[in-house]
């Protein structure tokens, strides 16, 4: 037994290695060339033990060169293990012939006495540009050179704007495709597609890095790209257009930085970027009205299929049973609605739960939707719920089709308990709990009885509910018209906002000494001293100096000290700014002494 298990563990561990250390050989080549290109043909294998390389004659192709080989190695570590890896290409440079499409066979290599072979490969040869027949281009590049300021063609950039049908029934899919066509070097490409009026919508997920392919288009080779695609439903009836849309592409010129052609030649020139507006064509739809709709549509179009299942067949009262809808096929499958389903009357239904499962592509949105149904049997006995029928327009073969499922027989029994309400947490566990009860006890005891019309007529609510909106309306009279008195004089309420404002200004002061902005700190020190004051005096700033201040303060009552202070805070706020040493502790300074200042004067005006 232990011969046999070291026996298969050998095996296993020989297998494993051998599949790690596979030989393979790998053919890589342009999916599309053009007529008269060159282009290399590699093919890689995965160890430098093969020999005997041999490659069958290639139709449709010249070879140029080859094979040349080539070898390369490298080591890495992975997790502390040292690990290396080594491999051998073969090059060809072939040039593509006449326009069509081609195979380049398998080609073989032997490897320990076996033979491995490649991949084959398909070629698509594209004819020559109708302009440059006769001549044959250096490569492959569609991108020509373009020398800045001159003039972009149309046919050298352009959208198309393409539907995969033009004529359709209402709310049958048809695909938009935006596709540019470039013969430059387009860098950048910018605009946005509005919402298409009249059509339902879903875009397909493109890839984000998106690759240029070359295309023979109306007798020139182009650099093409696929920009947007959407699955339009359309949602009413007759001509439908799809709108222009202007795109703004960003196109690298060439500049010749010198006369000279051998400068130009061994320097090369520069590269400016121009802008370029261009528009999509428009697309006119023509949707036709459905046929005579039978009762029961719901409104999808395409092709389904319709599947059900049962939770249960046989329960106690009051146990939850889910019936399973599933809708799948390709079609308008978002916006049809929910089929209708019968169910006894002794079953409480609850809304059903709708999951979907779509997938947008090229050929259509494919998927499924899933209900869900839970009821609640309420009494024992037999019951049956009848089949679900589906009508649905099928748009190949031009007709409505129903489909329906099995009906279901559902024995429900007596359970324990009473017949409580159940709700459902709507999981595919389908729990339920009690959480009221259908029947209410009637109630006993004594009870008081009142007269109808007696219990609010004559009692303090009632009298209230009069003469509580008189007194609020009488004190918003007297409030609004004491408060528009007061704002009569103007004079007065600049004084008593005097304060406010100040405070605001100094708290703007607080955050510019936190981010110790010197300058703009004293310059609002100054704008609240200053302010404060011609607010209480309503005096204009320009008028006001500090003989002025001192004589009007006096007239108010305002003690000479008081006065000297408040003076004395103008004088160091104004000579701190400019002063040397230490200006942290200076603003530190001035911002308390104006804050006392402006405090005390408040309180001594006020006394006043």
């Amino acid at each position: 037994m232990r011969k046999l298990m070291f026996f298969l563990l050998m095996e296993l561990t020989i297998g494993c290695v051998w599949a790690a250390d596979q030989v393979t050989l790998t053919a890589e080549a342009p999916d599309v060339v053009v007529s008269g290109d060159q282009f290399r043909l590699s093919f890689t294998v995965n160890s430098q033990k093969g020999k005997d390389f041999r490659l069958p004659s290639i139709k449709g192709f010249e070879v140029l060169m080859g094979p040349s080989r080539s070898v390369s190695s490298r080591t890495y570590i992975d997790n502390g293990k040292v690990s290396s890896s080594s491999s051998v290409t073969f090059t060809y440079i072939l040039m593509a012939g006449e326009a069509g499409t081609y195979t380049v066979p398998a080609a073989s290599i032997e490897m320990d006495n076996e033979k491995v072979f490649s991949n084959a490969l398909t070629i698509k040869v594209l004819p020559k540009d109708q302009a440059d027949e006769g001549s044959r281009p250096a490569t492959g590049n569609v991108s020509r050179s373009q020398s800045a300021g001159g003039r972009i063609a149309a046919n050298d950039f352009f959208f198309t704007t393409t539907a995969s049908k033009t004529r359709v029934h209402e709310q049958e899919a048809l695909l938009l495709t935006y596709k540019v066509y470039t013969t430059l070097d387009l860098r950048q490409l910018l605009g946005n597609i509005s919402d298409l009026k009249g059509f339902h919508s879903q875009e397909i997920d493109l890839p984000t890095q998106k690759e240029w392919r070359l295309e023979h288009y109306k007798g020139r080779n182009y650099k093409t790209i696929v920009w947007r695609q959407f699955v339009l439903f359309p949602q009413q009836t007759g001509k439908l257009e799809i709108p222009s849309v202007e795109f703004e592409g960003i196109i690298a010129q060439r500049v010749q930085t010198s006369d000279d052609p051998f400068d130009a030649f061994f320097n090369g020139g520069g590269v400016v970027e121009v802008k370029k507006k261009i528009q999509t064509p428009k697309v006119t739809i023509q949707v036709d009205p459905l046929p005579a709709k039978p009762a029961g549509f719901s409104g999808a179009v395409g092709q389904f299929t319709l599947t059900s299942s049962i939770s249960a067949k046989e329960v106690k009262t009051n146990d939850a049973v889910t019936l399973k809808l599933a809708i799948a096929g390709s079609g308008n499958l978002k916006l049809i609605g929910t089929p209708d389903v019968k169910f006894p009357e002794d079953f409480e239904v609850y809304d059903p739960k709708v999951s979907n499962n779509f997938k947008v592509t090229s050929a259509g949105v494919n998927g499924s939707k899933n209900i869900e149904y839970l009821v609640i049997p309420r009494h024992a006995g037999d019951f049956t719920i009848p089949p679900v029928e589906f009508t649905y327009f099928d748009v190949q073969a031009n007709a409505y089709k129903t489909l329906k499922t099995e009906a279901y027989a559902v024995k429900v029994n007596k359970g324990q308990g009473n017949a409580g309400q159940v709700i459902a947490d709507f999981t595919s566990k389908e729990n339920v709990k009690v959480i009221g009860q259908d029947i209410r006890f009637i109630k006993m005891g004594e009870t008081s009885y009142s007269r109808k019309g007696d219990f609010f007529f004559g009692t303090a609510a009632y009298w209230a509910a009069y003469l509580v909106p008189f007194l609020l309306f009488a004190a918003v009279v007297i409030v609004c018209r004491k408060q528009a008195k007061e704002n009569v004089n103007i004079a007065r309420v600049k004084t008593k906002k005097a304060n406010k404002v100040a405070a605001r200004r100094m708290k703007v002061a607080a955050k510019l000494l936190a981010d110790n902005q010197k300058n703009e700190f004293y310059d609002e020190v100054l704008k609240a001293l200053w302010g404060y004051i011609s607010d209480k005096l309503n005096m204009p700033v320009s008028q006001l100096s500090k003989d002025n201040i001192e004589a009007e303060l006096t007239g108010h009552g305002v003690s000479a000290e008081l006065i000297q202070e408040f003076i004395r805070a103008l004088n160091e706020c104004e000579f701190a700014r400019y002063a040397p040493g230490d200006q942290n502790e200076a603003m530190d300074k001035v911002y308390a002494a104006s804050v006392e200042v402006i405090s005390k004067m408040e309180n001594s005006i006020k006394r006043n």
